[in-house]
């Protein structure tokens, strides 16, 4: 094992996320470079509107946003509206530019628990200015595992043999799984860069313990054993890299140029606002020097 990321709390309001991807000594996991944690909260009826996250930009990444609990509700530049529930995966690429917002509107209505993953995917340098998109899988879209005290499932990419229907741009594996006590997933070593977030529980790898919160990053070319110290819920990913990344507020690009273009495009309004949610965005906020870590929840 070659590190272990302890997650650092911010406190949105309404509840808490913590920031795992980046960190001062790995920006990345294979392309993956940012990973945050949702909660856990339960929320009660009323939430306010301050707590949404209202329209915003991106630039050569995709989102992924994957819930254990409650609900988002997704609207975008394309058009797209679409609500993610446990299991699910909306998947929303970038590209050249895009816009959304996501709010809790169900939540905002009944209340209920939230917790969830928000990881981004940097594009490779062909592909940071392709197209926008954005794309909904359903939970029994996606391969399953389960046998031997662990049930799981594909995320995205591809993982011993196992392909997800997740589009993705270059190599990588996103899976959730469940680990009885006493459990053991094998990870093998086909990826360069491999990490382990533990959601809740505690782990062994590698013979070091991993408590809840934390991310584990493998050491390659070894293939490794999550050992379940009790019932768990580990995230692993990981990928080829695709080379080092600036990031700026909700920017990411291979080139400083190209973020400060899309900063002026955004504090200009040359970029298009959804459709279905158009009638407030977040400002541009100030500038305090390249790189620097995004907003939680972006």
């Amino acid at each position: 094992m070659e590190l272990v990321i302890q997650q650092r709390r911010r406190d949105l309001g309404a509840f808490e996320v913590g920031r795992v991807l980046p960190y001062a000594k790995r920006r990345m996991v294979g392309p993956y470079v940012f990973f945050d944690r949702m909660g856990p909260k339960d929320l009660a009826p009323g939430l306010p509107r301050e707590a949404d996250v209202r329209p915003h930009p991106h630039i050569g990444l995709s989102t992924i946003t994957y819930l254990f609990d409650g609900e988002i509700m997704h609207r975008d530049s394309l058009g797209s509206e679409q609500a993610i529930r446990p299991g699910e995966v909306n998947w929303m690429t970038a590209g050249r530019g895009i816009t959304h917002s996501e709010r809790f509107e169900e939540l905002r209505a009944h209340g209920g628990p939230m917790d969830g993953i928000q990881a981004w995917v940097a594009l490779p340098d062909e592909r940071e200015e392709m197209d926008p998109g954005f794309w909904h899988y359903a939970s029994d879209s996606l391969p399953l595992f389960d046998g031997d005290g662990i049930v799981g499932r594909l995320i995205a990419g591809r993982l011993a043999g196992v392909e997800s229907p997740v589009a993705v741009d270059s190599p990588q594996f996103y899976v959730h799984w469940q680990l009885r006590a006493g459990a053991r997933a094998p990870l093998p070593p086909e990826y360069s860069e491999r990490a382990v977030y533990v959601a809740s529980g505690e782990v062994e790898i590698d013979g070091q313990r991993v408590d809840a919160g934390s991310m584990a990053v493998l050491s390659p070319g070894k293939a490794a054993t999550i050992a379940a110290l009790g019932d768990a819920v580990v995230m692993a990913l990981g990928g080829e890299p695709v080379g080092p990344r600036w990031i700026d507020w909700n920017f990411v690009s291979s080139s400083k140029e190209r973020i400060e273009q899309a900063r002026a495009d955004w504090a200009a309004g040359r970029m298009k606002l959804p459709d279905l949610d158009n009638d407030e965005f977040i400002p541009l906020p100030p500038k305090i020097g390249t790189p620097r870590e995004p907003e939680p929840m972006s």
